[in-house]
């Protein structure tokens, strides 16, 4: 990024987060000089210090006091965001949050976590991408300040010939010319009456000059006149609007160029009035072009207000009374608003007059990008226009219930065709809370959520959930797929989610190219036990400092059921024991179908296992249309086994047959190869299982 001994770039990095901080310092500080801030409010007072010297900012978007999104409102205003990059650095990657960026002038998006390599590439990328373009406005800015200092120059220099024969200040045409420009800039504003550009408003003011050119062909002793005309000297006085106008239509070239037609319009009609009693075609009303209008109201205004030679100079207070009143000719009521609207600054305003040739190259420059004419971007942004339009046309083709959901401030944003489906608003406020919202969800069901959203990690932040939910169609059991956000806050806060919800008796998902029922048991809507073993496999091998366990069971007596009561009632049994299960693990813990009668638990735990299995073998206990339900259970540890899934699942197994000698109970396999088996009273209820006396259970 130059010699040794060049001086260092500066780049800002606004985030909250001091190691954020101390990692992007640590990446960049080699190459750039690094100023930091670590809320929105300081990030714009660096900016504003050192507004002419930064290269680059990188914004973090959630700060305290301001956020990203403050700092790029205020440099939108400031138009700080024309000549300074943003790179926009947070953790909030959703579709919205990156439209939002970009459309509030952002360069690039890079997310969380960084990776050393993108972050430095994308910087050097930016700054050589804003180096090229301040060098290519440069040269343009400079060509247009030469071509508009040399052409500004001729047109004054030419008028002030003029002026100089007519014995006036030399000051009148600019004066005009300024004029022009705030009432053309005011009459755009207050009314699309006259749909004028900002090229033809400035065409007008540059036009303007030449309104008076024909006087150069009256006679001084007339133009210089002390006192008042005679009918036959103002008859030729009158004559300088045409001659002018004629001057112009006999130039042998450029007769196309739209500034020649502008400056022949005012040299011609600019002395008309809007009831018809001008010169010289006496046309009125409209007939008049807006060009001429306007310059003719500069005109008499500066006229009144200049000292003559053939009168005094009239205050401006004066001035406007006079020109409102109807002294000075019948105006175009709507340039009379703008003059009384804008007359307070007319005074200040002239006083600060200069010639158009004086501007500086960077006011051209602000100038050029203001009116859009110079986009270095442009190309980007038409790129992300396209990418936007394929996100948008993939989501509703998808014909998916997807949804953002912010927690501060809490709100919710659903996709059209999931609001549609939902019969929702697209954005709900406060969802937590919205009766509409919990009416369909359910209460129990946002509570399990928000706990299955609170136990993701920033590690593991995908989650998924079913539950029934009442649909405006009827209720339907729907899967939540969903990614949580988290902050880098010490310790990380849940800051949102992004998602998906999806029917799972009609929509086939493809995970691991494996369809719905592929993976799913069909009596139950549980994992199939070839899934649930990749899930546990998968498990095992990323988290190898977690304990774990896997549980077998299998319903007592189910050869009973299909016997007595026949296997559609059988199936319902096993979705009954199904429903039970899931109803008492954690969202995180896997519930699978292994065959038959038989199931499989596996789950997370941290310390007392025995205790976590009791509550969930306790909560399984039920009865089915008058038949008592009850389960044995063998449990096989990770510490006392290992992590090899054949081991831990054979384990387990031999765990549940020796659980099944008496049934209603669960036993516990260990390193000696013995079991440790446990009843619990509450099965007494439904079941006789044999047990020794003390019913606290036995050791073999």
């Amino acid at each position: 990024m130059g010699s040794p001994n060049s001086k260092k770039l500066k780049i800002l990095i606004a985030d909250d987060s001091e190691m954020n901080r101390a990692i992007l310092s640590e990446m960049l500080g080699n190459e750039y000089e690094i100023l930091e801030a670590e809320n929105g409010v300081q990030a714009l007072i660096k900016i504003q210090e050192h507004e002419t010297e930064l290269s680059l900012v990188l914004l973090d978007i959630v700060m305290p006091e301001m956020d990203g999104y403050g700092v790029l409102k205020t440099m939108n205003q400031r138009r700080w965001i024309d000549f300074i990059p943003v790179i926009m650095i947070s953790a909030e990657s959703s579709s919205s949050h990156v439209e939002k960026a970009y459309n509030m002038g952002v360069t690039d998006f890079i997310s969380r976590p960084f990776d050393a390599r993108i972050v430095h590439k994308r910087v050097v990328n930016t700054i050589l991408l804003y180096a090229k373009q301040k060098k290519l406005m440069d040269l343009v800015t400079e060509q247009v300040y030469e071509k508009e200092k040399q052409s500004g120059l001729m047109i004054e220099i030419l008028s002030h010939i003029v002026e100089f024969r007519n014995g006036e200040s030399g000051m009148h045409v600019l004066h005009i010319r300024t004029l022009t420009d705030m009432l053309l800039h005011h009459l755009v504003q207050m009314t699309d009456r006259y749909p004028l550009s900002r090229a033809d408003m400035a065409m007008i003011g540059i036009a303007s000059a030449l309104h008076d050119v024909g006087k150069i062909s009256i006679p001084a002793e007339i133009l210089n006149k002390p006192g008042r005309l005679t009918n036959e000297e103002f008859a030729v006085m009158k004559q300088h609007s045409l001659i002018g106008a004629n001057m112009l239509e006999n130039l042998p070239n450029h007769q196309d160029e739209p500034l020649l037609k502008t400056a022949y319009e005012i040299c011609r009609w600019h002395h008309e009035r809007y009831d018809g009693r001008g010169y010289p075609d006496g046309l009125k009303g409209e007939e008049i072009p807006i060009s001429a209008q306007i310059v003719s109201l500069a005109d008499v205004y500066d006229a009144l207000t200049s000292e003559r030679v053939y009168k005094k100079a009239f205050s401006h207070e004066q001035a406007i009374q006079m020109i409102l009143g109807g002294e000075c000719g019948t105006m175009n009521p709507l340039l009379l608003q703008c003059l009384s609207e804008m007359a307070d600054s007319i005074p200040e305003l002239l006083e600060n007059t200069r010639p158009t040739w004086e501007r500086s190259q960077q006011e051209i420059a602000d100038d050029l990008l203001h009116q859009n004419q110079l986009t270095a971007s442009e190309r980007t942004l038409q790129l992300l226009d396209h990418e936007r339009m394929k996100y948008s046309f993939f989501a509703a083709m998808s014909e998916e219930i997807q949804f953002e959901y912010n927690v501060s401030p809490p709100m919710a944003t659903l996709s059209s065709w999931g609001a549609e489906k939902l019969q929702l608003p697209e954005t709900i406020a406060d969802p937590l809370h919205d009766k509409r919202l919990v009416e369909l969800i359910g209460e129990e069901n946002i509570r399990d959520l928000t706990e299955a959203i609170l136990n993701t990690t920033p590690e593991e932040p995908v989650m998924q959930h079913e539950c029934k939910i009442q649909l405006p169609g009827g209720p339907r059991w729907m899967r939540f797929i969903c990614r949580a956000s988290w902050s880098e806050d010490e310790p990380p806060i849940c800051t949102g989610m992004i998602g998906k919800v999806v029917d799972i008796h009609e929509t086939r998902l493809k995970i691991d190219s494996l369809s719905y029922q592929a993976f799913h048991d069909e009596v139950t809507g549980l994992f199939n036990r070839r899934y649930a073993k990749r899930q546990i496999v998968e498990r095992l091998e990323t988290h190898t400092g977690s304990k774990f366990a896997l549980a077998i069971l299998d319903v007592d007596k189910f050869k009973t059921v299909n016997d007595t009561r026949g296997h559609d009632f059988g199936d319902r049994v096993l979705a009954y024991a199904a429903r039970r299960m899931q109803q008492s693990v954690r969202s995180g813990d896997i519930v699978s179908r292994i065959g038959g009668d038989e199931f499989l638990i596996f789950l997370e735990y941290k310390d007392n296992l025995e205790k976590a299995v009791e509550r969930i073998f306790s909560s399984l206990m039920g009865e089915l249309e008058g038949f008592p339900i009850s389960f044995s259970m063998g449990v096989a540890q990770t510490d006392a086994v290992g992590t090899d899934y054949e081991v831990l699942f054979h384990s387990a197994d031999q765990a549940l047959y020796t659980a099944k000698q008496s049934r209603g109970r669960y036993c516990f396999y260990h390193n000696s190869m013995k079991t440790e088996d446990s009843t619990i009273s509450l099965i007494d209820k439904h079941s006789k299982p044999k047990t020794p006396a003390d019913g606290r259970g036995r050791k073999s």
